[in-house]
């Protein structure tokens, strides 16, 4: 049989699931490296031989995607498999096209190629672009389980930024954890807001492996997707997140459109900050294109910890998630949104006092604007984030992340926390999308 040569164009975490699940075992095909994009760092890598099996004894190598081309040929590659996400169908077939020309046929691999099934009932949170509001619709579906008494494990999106090996399978149930796995703040801003609520949360690379340790301590699977990703496990019931600040790139972003036509239920969020025709937009693009979802209006209010008056009248710096304003294209986010509400007399424009990769952030993403990222894939970003805070000529900072960073870093001057839950607007609710899948008991409804 004709061995069929692979690469695997991917961001370190769908590309390394697509390979576990699909070619790692097959003996008619070899994966003769992964490319590398979106996340700083990763490439130069290897994905070690005890994660990649007996046929890889010495990993498989981890180049820069920009190498394309000279890969396909020096390699003599049949097939270049795209697997990462958030990025628009016009990106997905310049890849396409680069590999086409260099020799390569050109892969797509179905979401039913890659999901995992589970012995246990499986809740699926997954989106049409990064920030439209997963994290609390986790949370709340989460809240919803637990009420009937479910043991919930949430099983969250790859984000292995450290020793490939030591991140096979993680376990997250304490905030020490995040420490004694060496959490990145990327990581530590998924994780740690279901901690705060008493969520099991498991990640890695492994997710068989993963798998199996949560269906052994819990009732329910809530998968916690990533970026715009398809689920690795598949759902009983699939919910998927439409964000009406940005109608369109529901059937404009890669492999958000596939989610939005596979979803049993479309959340559409944020109904309170964004404009009603956009909602309407939306609604009517959901109902067009997946006639058989059931659509969930939901609100996502935003609250200040603390003295909320220190903001009126002060410069202040807003820092909002990284990746919702990096790859996710929004301009603004809650820390913005409770500036303006709460008086701030102007935010402070970071980019002047940028250093190191957090400068380089801004020259990639100059959409970004008059507000600081969160970026903070490893420790060298990290410290270049403090350093640029620290840089910064304001009189108070809004910290709008899905993590407190007052953990993380010594402000100086006065730091107020936006913490932002889901509030669903009328019927149907995500209550009754549970119960109608038999994952809430009848006699459990109101």
């Amino acid at each position: 049989m004709t061995d069929t040569r692979v690469l695997i164009a991917g961001a370190a975490g769908r590309d390394f699931h697509n390979f576990n699940v699909v070619y790692r075992d097959r003996s008619d095909t070899t994966v003769v490296a992964f490319t590398a994009t979106q996340i700083p760092n990763i490439d130069g890598r290897v994905y070690p031989g005890e994660l990649a099996g007996p046929r890889y004894p010495d990993g498989i190598p981890i180049l820069p995607e920009s190498e394309l081309e000279s890969l396909v040929r020096e390699h003599e590659v049949d097939e270049v498999v795209f697997a990462y996400s958030d990025v628009t169908h016009e990106h997905v077939m310049h890849i396409g096209s680069r590999a086409l020309a260099a020799g390569a046929s050109y892969r797509l691999l179905a979401p039913r190629e890659t999901m995992l099934r589970s012995t246990k009932p499986v809740v699926a949170i997954c989106a049409v672009r990064t920030g439209s509001g997963k994290s609390q619709t986790t949370r709340r579906v989460a809240e919803l389980l637990r009420e009937t008494g479910k043991r919930v494990a949430v099983l969250r999106h790859p984000m292995p930024y450290g020793d490939l090996t030591k991140q096979a399978v993680q376990r997250f149930a304490r905030y020490e954890d995040l420490d004694a796995h060496d959490c990145t703040i990327e990581e530590r801003e998924e994780y740690e807001p279901h901690l705060a609520e008493g969520n099991l949360v498991f990640a890695g690379i492994d997710y068989a492996a993963i798998l199996q340790q949560a269906e052994r301590e819990a009732d329910v699977i809530l998968w916690d997707g990533g970026n715009n990703d398809t689920p690795f496990i598949e759902p009983t019931l699939h919910v998927v997140v439409v964000d009406p600040h940005r109608p369109g790139h529901e059937l404009r972003y890669h492999p958000g459109e596939t989610n939005l036509r596979m979803a049993d239920v479309c959340v559409v969020n944020k109904v309170d900050s964004a404009l009603a025709d956009n909602v309407v937009a939306v609604v009517e693009s959901v109902q067009v294109h997946n006639r058989r979802a059931s659509i969930v209006l939901a609100a996502s209010p935003f609250e200040v910890e603390g003295d909320a008056s220190l903001i009126e009248g002060k410069r202040v710096l807003a820092i909002e998630d990284g990746p919702t304003l990096t790859h996710g294209e929004m301009t603004y986010g809650a820390a913005v949104l409770a500036a303006r509400a709460h008086g701030a007399a102007e935010l402070v424009d970071p980019r002047p006092f940028a250093v190191g990769s957090i400068a380089e952030t801004f020259e990639a993403y100059p959409n970004v604007g008059t507000l600081l990222p969160a970026m903070g894939y490893g420790r060298e970003q990290m410290d270049d984030l403090r350093e640029t805070i620290a840089r910064c000529d304001a009189d108070v900072v809004v910290i709008g992340t899905p993590i407190d960073l007052r953990r993380l870093i010594d402000f100086g001057k006065p730091a107020l926390r936006v913490t932002y839950r889901l509030a669903e607007r009328g019927e149907p609710t995500l209550h009754d999308a549970l119960a109608e899948r038999g994952l809430i008991e009848a006699e459990a409804l109101v």
